[in-house]
């Protein structure tokens, strides 16, 4: 019913074009935090493991001194607990240190992907900062350019004036033949 009712289309959105690398960077830079926590874990583990590996192997030289002193007083019973106690401090010394060797390994890719990411992130930064440049740089040309269509538009409307000018001059002179013709 004469347009009244008819929906006019949203203008459409134009979208910043450093807000999307932006919004990567932001993305990159949770990522990072995670990164971060990820190696305060592992360094704080790592530290924990080394104080166990050094603990157990104090047992062990212990239970060693102490398996010899019940060897040498002949008392079987406490040496066969002890040396029982001496395989299981053992057992526990070897699974820690292969859990710092895993340990190591990890903090070793975790040192990876950190030197990884920080060298995208830092790429995207450089990016954005040349997308940014070379925005700026269209928008000064864009702009430019829009004076420089303003000029040729003002340009063309006075060349169009002088045509129409030129055309009242040749209607009347053709107007003025006539005239002096019919005299």
């Amino acid at each position: 019913m004469f347009g009244f009712f008819k929906k006019k289309a949203p203008p459409p959105v134009v979208e910043d074009p450093l807000a999307s690398f932006d919004a990567v960077l932001e993305s990159m830079e949770r990522q990072g935090q995670e990164l971060r926590k990820s190696a305060a874990t592992l360094l704080a583990l790592k530290t924990q493991l080394m104080r166990d590996e050094a603990r157990y192997r104090d047992q062990v030289k212990d239970l060693a001194q102490r398996i010899h002193e019940a060897g040498e007083l002949g008392d079987a019973k406490a040496e066969q607990v002890l040396r029982r106690d001496e395989v299981a401090t053992q057992h526990r010394l070897e699974e820690t240190l292969k859990a710092r060797a895993q340990a190591d390994e990890d903090a070793g890719l975790l040192s990876w992907a950190v030197q990884e990411h920080v060298s995208r992130v830092e790429a995207l930064k450089q990016e954005r900062q040349s997308a940014q440049a070379r925005l700026s740089a269209g928008v000064v040309v864009s702009e430019a350019l829009k004076a420089r269509v303003d000029e040729v538009e003002r340009v063309l409307k006075l060349d169009r004036a002088r045509d129409e000018i030129e055309r009242a001059h040749a209607l009347a002179d053709i107007y003025r033949e006539d005239a002096a013709k019919k005299r």
